[in-house]
């Protein structure tokens, strides 16, 4: 087959393709981050938000038909969505739609990842599908979709899992599984204590991205037998993969086939180490991730801001930021900014100095601050004079301090109640 010839069949099948985005979950391992948001509302990388990750990973692999599943405070992931989101045509039939937990088929809200889809069947019925992509909306990364609806169709698979190696010592917090020399998925098991090694890698696991393709009639019927399944916990990881295994075609689709990143690329962000960790590294020279990659772009809500400004050239005083993300907006007076990532909107006053930090859109850092190794979250104003991240006893006594040492600072424990009356 050509180069032109599997686009094209490709591009059929994602045609005939819904996406089903999963973004009800707090998040709660990012601690205050997520007191107000969704995990996937959570900013990162100086303009986006997570779940820009995954929707713009299906606008470039050709998905057109997406539909957000929000529970857990989705206010912030809604007003984003409605915002930077509406630019698909509708008299093509495109769409990024919200559906927030409604209690559809019951009293109850989601209970599990497979419920949140069952509750929404009847929508889905309406769209006619031939295949369903389910996405976490939580992770970062560059995957072709495409590529592995391709693969579920070639394969004629009732469901295709998504897998990535990860290290042995990480692998009790995904789902792990075991694949035969045709890709065919023989065992799963979700977070087990002991995990199974790759075949000739002692080290590594074959880890669920939790990214699936399911062909949708196989899942309608699949998820109808599970709500009325009262031993079910209705979750994809715990109920529906295992029983594909004895019941049904089911088959394990590699990461680094369809990866358009990085080699590997794909972060969970869900500790406040691992985003601190993630979007620094995103000021370094040669970063893991590409955001300048032009070919596999990230789209999101695009404010109308004025440019980045550095302001006064004193030999004490000088405007300046070294090996760091500015987004637009901010304005840094008089003050040093090193190896940073600052989203937009944020003003960093005269003689402060910040090192090694992620600033959240429209915090205010004023004169003679010292911040080192911190996660600021949006609107936080600092008062002149403050010292975060230098004494991890005194940071402790107000602010929140991961294992890691990196400081999260939340307008709350700044005293400044922004969402609240």
């Amino acid at each position: 087959m050509s180069e032109i010839t599997a686009q094209r069949h490709i591009s059929k099948l994602t045609s005939e393709t819904l996406a089903i985005v999963l973004a009800g979950g707090r998040g709660s391992r990012l601690k205050q981050l997520t007191d107000w948001r969704a995990k996937p509302a959570v900013p990162f990388g100086g303009k986006f938000r997570i779940i820009d990750f995954p929707l713009s990973n299906c606008i470039n692999s050709g998905i057109r038909h997406i539909s957000v599943l929000t529970q857990y405070k989705s206010h912030s992931l809604q007003r984003h969505l409605q915002r930077g989101w509406g630019f698909l045509s509708g008299q093509f039939g495109e769409f990024v739609e919200v559906l927030p937990a409604q209690q559809r088929t019951g009293e109850g809200w989601y209970s599990g990842t497979a419920d949140a889809i069952y509750q929404n069947l009847d929508i889905m019925r309406e769209y006619n599908p031939e295949y369903v992509v389910v996405l976490a909306g939580d992770h970062i990364y560059k995957m072709d979709y495409g590529k592995m609806v391709a693969a579920h169709a070639a394969n004629g698979a009732d469901i295709t899992v998504g897998c990535i190696p990860v290290p042995l010592e990480e692998a009790k917090a995904f789902g792990v599984m075991d694949i035969n020399e045709d890709s065919r998925v023989i065992e799963f098991a979700e977070k087990p204590e002991n995990p199974k090694s790759m075949p000739g890698d002692d080290t590594q696991a074959l880890a669920s991205m939790g990214i699936y393709v399911f062909s949708a009639e196989y899942l309608r019927n699949r998820l109808i037998k599970d709500a009325a399944d009262k031993n079910s916990t209705h979750d994809f990881g715990h109920d529906i993969i295992p029983d594909a295994i004895e019941n049904a075609n089911i088959f394990s689709f590699s990461f680094i086939n369809g990866n358009t990143g990085g080699p590997g690329y794909w972060r969970d962000v869900g500790t406040i180490d691992a985003y601190w960790e993630a979007n620094i590294n995103l000021a370094e020279i040669q970063p893991d991730l590409d955001m300048y990659d032009n070919k596999w772009p990230i789209w999101t809500h695009q404010e109308q801001l004025p440019p980045a400004k550095f302001a006064f050239d004193d030999e004490e005083r000088r405007g300046m930021a070294v090996d760091t993300m500015v987004s637009g907006g901010c304005l840094i007076t008089g003050s040093t900014v090193r190896h940073s990532v600052l989203f937009s909107n944020v003003r960093v006053h005269s003689f402060s100095e910040v090192t090694d930090s992620v600033i959240l859109p429209d915090v205010e850092i004023r004169r003679g601050c010292r911040i080192s190794r911190c996660v600021i979250d949006k609107g936080a104003i600092i008062p002149e004079g403050t010292i975060i991240g230098e004494d991890a006893a005194e940071d402790a006594k107000r602010f929140e301090v991961s294992e890691g040492g990196i400081v999260l600072v939340t307008p709350e424990m700044l005293g400044q109640n922004l969402h609240s009356a």
